[in-house]
């Protein structure tokens, strides 16, 4: 059996997924065997995973000695594999990458120069290149020769329009890879290829995608094609975020270079790791604890990312001309009631109306029967889509 393994790699956690090849039906001849993850590397790491008719595959636990780093993880998660999976022929492997960089437009196969290309990316990207690229080095090493794919999450952003593209900057820093790229486009295209299946009549039309986790982001989709996003040059801008600050004024960077002394190293970290709804709230980046919480700092960073949602969708539905409907996914967009109605609530001027009962059940459309924009909630799937890519970019290679 030939099978695709999906891996997505970041700071503390290794999630990985075995895809089944079923080559007679094309790049979507794909079936999900296996999913699992290594977490708590560097504290308490744990292996996970879970056959596909849902029965626990393994769970176990290691000490931070015998599992001190990614690179470990990664080893543990592909000894594990090889040696419960013998009857698998692993046929390559996708990877996320989150930036491809200005030549990173579509998935491309690795090779020396591509992932040297992909290293002088990671200043764009510092909390999650640097991780993506570690298992992508250590298959390699390994198994040199594995085709491996890296799949980036600016690729479905790189057909806006040079309005939505560029900075109002000098030209030769465009030239130089200043742009807008956007992120999460990995999820975003999944979404664009689910909506003409579960819903057709919206499908071609003037859509946001929500996408509201830990890292969120909004896209304007017209026709399934991305047209404008919140993130822009790295995963910084567009909406607050677990331990990112979404939006800012440059001004503010530059006070604390100048009023406070603080160099690039601690201004990267302040960005990264220190605002968002935990600088906000001083208490979680985890919008599961805020709700939940009864401290009014916690209230605070709530009411601030429902209000930014907010805003976004007013700039998108202007990028598009018009909105036909309204879609949540990831994290908080799937699994949140309470932020859905609230955010609805917001758009009220739109013609957007919930259904609370359906809401509630997360059903596939959320709206109320007179509600003039369509609201959906709708599951993404990242690593599906990974595989897809991996499958045609190695099958094409194959037969060329």
């Amino acid at each position: 059996m030939e099978t695709v393994l999906v891996i997505n790699s970041g700071s503390s956690s290794l999630k990985f997924q075995v895809f089944e090849v079923h080559p007679q039906q094309g790049a979507t001849g794909l079936k999900r065997q296996l999913k699992g993850q290594v977490d708590g590397v560097g504290s308490r790491p744990r292996l996970r995973a879970v056959n596909w008719d849902g029965s626990v595959a393994t769970d176990r636990t290691f000490s931070t000695d015998e599992m001190p780093d990614m690179a470990t993880a990664m080893t543990f998660a592909a000894d594990w594999l090889r040696s419960t999976q013998q009857h698998v022929d692993l046929f390559a492997v996708g990877h996320r990458v989150v930036h491809g960089g200005p030549a990173g437009d579509q998935p491309r196969l690795v090779t020396p120069e591509v992932l040297a290309a992909l290293e002088r990316c990671i200043p764009l990207a510092p909390l999650h290149q640097p991780h993506n690229l570690a298992p992508i080095r250590v298959l390699a090493a390994r198994r040199p020769d594995l085709p491996q794919v890296a799949c980036f999450d600016t690729a479905f952003h790189r057909g806006h329009g040079p309005l939505a593209d560029h900075f109002a900057i000098p030209l030769a820093l465009y030239e130089e890879g200043v742009r807008r790229y956007g992120f999460h486009g990995l999820s975003y295209e999944y979404i664009a290829t689910r909506l003409p299946e579960v819903a057709p009549d919206i499908a071609r039309g003037k859509v946001i995608v929500a996408h509201l986790g830990s890292g969120a982001s909004m896209c304007a989709l017209e026709n399934g094609r991305s047209i404008d996003s919140t993130m822009s040059f790295t995963g910084l801008d567009g909406l607050p975020m677990g331990t990112r600050p979404g939006q800012i004024d440059p001004g503010v960077i530059l006070h604390l270079m100048s009023g406070k002394g603080w160099d690039a190293a601690a201004i990267e970290r302040f960005l990264y790791h220190d605002c968002g709804l935990k600088g906000l709230s001083g208490i979680s980046n985890d919008m599961r604890e805020l709700e939940a919480s009864d401290d009014p700092r916690a209230a605070f960073a709530v009411d601030y990312f429902v209000y930014r949602v907010a805003l976004s969708t007013g700039m998108l539905a202007a990028a598009l001309g018009g909105l036909d409907a309204f879609v949540f996914t990831a994290g908080i967009g799937e699994n949140s009631a309470s932020i859905r109605a609230r955010v609805a609530e917001r758009l009220a001027w739109l013609g957007i109306k919930l259904d609370p009962t359906a809401n509630a059940r997360r059903n596939l459309r959320i709206s109320a029967p007179d509600s003039r924009i369509p609201v959906l909630v709708v599951p993404t799937d990242e690593e599906s889509m990974i595989a897809r890519h991996t499958l045609a970019v190695v099958t094409a290679k194959k037969n060329a």
